[in-house]
């Protein structure tokens, strides 16, 4: 999955949260006049830190060295001691009868809005800034094997994809958790203490409360409802679930794939199983399983090149009637991995400057998944540059959901008939009706698979945060949710007493929520879902694209240019017409496929 950095992210939170402090006397209680100025102060003081500590982050990913590693770590120290400071005032005057709704809004984000809290207790903010900076830059830094030989995190995710060589897949999977996971563990634990301590002082139970915090209501109801999605969807992965291991059963056989029980996670054609679409070649149904083409080789048939392909991403947003991109975003961003330096290829999408220094950073290949990626992640560039004009505190998505879902649901309108619109496909090879099960089948592969996924790993972060999972546990528990959640087990046997799998998925080590990639899978559909009817679309939904609809435009950019200055309802709303988050979207979507599934699976037993 993919993350958005932005340094907005030095003072954003995502919602209102409880106030906290205690009763003061009515004579030394401040003002609602001193509640806004302090905000004011705030705001410009994160402002202006923020350029800055924006440059170096961007340096740091793209040129890790020991000395970009000591200055972002310096930088992340004064971050968090600003944060902090700002977080403990802001809760101060939470208690100020009579303020505004922005003042109270913008007071909550400042409590809120910090990733990782640290305490007030001396040398606190330096140690965890440092372990931060170091997982990080360790995830960057790893390493795997293949036949014994080193291979990067970059090419370990583009072989996992191709490769059906099931001791060769295992070797892979094994090598990265081990080598890259393993050392992280008493690094991780030690950063989860600190900062745990930080969220106390705030006033929240732990980190993981403070986290669930931030979506307009308490942090129990926000759980209640991530299960309340999850419950609606699952029946729909149960049946994927049950229809790929059959496929996989019959291609590697008993030995390797069980008829029955988890599937074994390093032959889903990903390094943590949470897409599958890669191997669509062993799922695809006879017959209609032949899609027609693959975008990839299209890619590389008309000599598509990296820049060529962001130039394609941008040119959907045009026709919309977004403006193009600044020519700043095309010298400062990062689309090919260096041969002479280390970087993060994680991709992400920027605003340096919080105006319109906006770039991207990936390790580019001519592949279908990197054109996907693109233009989800040039849907956050569009959506920080729509906001722009907000305060600072308001800079950035409704909820962290809405800024990943926005290039999601665009990238869903990659269908057919647009590839034929932008010259990619001959209107000949355009699949035709019999061929929709394989289409949708295809998407399902990486839009319903990763669906467990996007909630597993938060969930292993509440527990581990709230303390009901123990340090000696981290492992066992996270091996237990991914079968919980995901029906999907190791390749190779797990020494719990030292592994940590965990920090193998560069969202733990980078310490990025990720309930926000599970909201963003449901929203992208209501997105869309919204976007096909504003376009007037009547065909089936998988079939439909809103390339080049002006209208459905401008209403994406009246909810977009919000940011967060309203809670996140009002901005479904603007473009939705509805203030309820749904999975009913999705499975309207796929209900052609759930129908197949169903009767594909007839005789099998399902579940794990």
């Amino acid at each position: 999955m993919k993350v958005v950095i932005s340094t907005l992210a030095l003072a954003a939170a995502l919602a209102l949260s409880g106030a906290a402090g205690s009763a003061q006397p009515a004579a030394n209680r401040p003002t609602a006049a001193e509640a806004d100025a302090f905000v004011v102060a705030a705001e410009k003081e994160l402002a202006d830190f923020s350029l800055d500590a924006g440059r170096v982050a961007w340096i740091n990913n793209t040129y890790i060295t020991d000395d970009t590693d000591a200055i972002a770590a310096v930088y992340a120290e004064r971050g968090t001691d600003i944060q902090v400071r700002l977080a403990k005032q802001a809760a101060h005057f939470l208690t100020v009868p009579g303020l505004s709704f922005d003042t109270r809004r913008k007071l909550d984000l400042l409590r809120g809005g910090i990733v990782l809290p640290a305490p007030t207790t001396a040398g606190a903010t330096k140690e965890l800034a440092e372990i931060a900076t170091r997982l990080n830059s360790a995830y960057g830094k790893g390493r795997g094997t293949l036949n014994g030989q080193p291979i990067s995190g970059n090419d370990i995710e583009a072989a996992m994809g191709t490769n059906r060589n099931p001791g060769e897949l295992k070797e892979m999977w094994a090598s990265w958790h081990d080598n890259v996971g393993r050392p992280m563990r008493a690094d991780y634990a030690r950063m989860v203490e600190i900062a745990n301590q930080g969220a106390v002082e705030l006033g929240y139970g732990d980190v993981g409360a403070m986290w669930r915090s931030q979506y307009d209501m308490a942090p129990d109801a926000f759980a209640a409802l991530a299960d309340k999605l999850w419950g609606e969807v699952k029946p729909l992965y149960d049946q994927l679930h049950c229809y790929t291991r059959a496929r996989l059963n019959e291609k590697y056989g008993d030995a390797v794939q069980a008829k029955t029980g988890p599937i074994r996670a390093d032959l889903l054609g990903n390094m943590w199983a949470q897409e599958w679409g890669n191997i669509y070649d062993v799922v695809a149904p006879a017959g209609s399983g032949a899609i027609g083409y693959d975008i990839g080789a299209l890619l590389k048939a008309q000599d598509y090149d990296a820049l060529k392909m962001v130039r394609t991403g941008e040119g959907f947003y045009s026709s919309l009637g977004f403006a193009q991109l600044p020519e700043s975003f095309w010298t400062n961003s990062m689309f090919l991995k260096p041969a002479d330096r280390e970087v993060v290829c994680h991709a992400s999408a920027w605003d340096v400057d919080n105006k319109d220094d906006l770039r991207i950073k990936m390790c580019i290949k001519i592949a279908s998944d990197d054109f996907v990626t693109i233009h989800h992640e040039l849907g956050h560039n569009y959506y920080q540059r729509a906001y722009n004009k907000q305060p600072y505190l308001y800079l950035n998505g409704a909820n962290d959901g809405f800024h990943e879902a926005i290039g999601d649901f665009v990238a869903l309108s990659i269908t057919p008939d647009y590839l034929v619109r932008i010259g990619l496909l001959n209107a000949a090879q355009v699949p035709g009706p019999d061929k929709d099960i394989g289409l949708l089948l295809r998407q399902a592969m990486d839009k319903v698979a990763f669906l467990p996924f996007g909630l597993l790993i938060d969930k292993w972060r509440w527990g581990v945060f709230s303390g009901a999972i123990a340090p000696a546990d981290y492992n066992k528990a996270w091996t237990a949710l991914r079968l919980q959640y995901q029906g999907i087990t190791p390749p190779v046997a797990r020494d719990d007493a030292v592994a940590f799998d965990p920090g193998a998925k560069y969202h733990v080590p980078g310490n990025t929520p990720y309930a926000r990639y599970f909201l963003a899978r449901i929203l992208q559909f209501q997105f869309y879902e919204a976007a096909c009817r504003q376009a007037g679309w009547t065909g089936p939904l998988h079939r439909c694209s809103f390339y080049n609809n002006k209208q459905v435009g401008e209403r994406l950019n009246a909810m977009m240019e919000m940011g967060m200055s309203k809670p996140w309802p009002d901005a479904l709303e603007a473009f939705t017409g509805s203030r309820e988050m749904s999975g009913k979207a999705m499975l309207a979507y796929f209900q052609p496929l759930a129908g197949w599934l169903k009767e594909q699976n007839k005789g099998r037993r399902c579940g794990w």
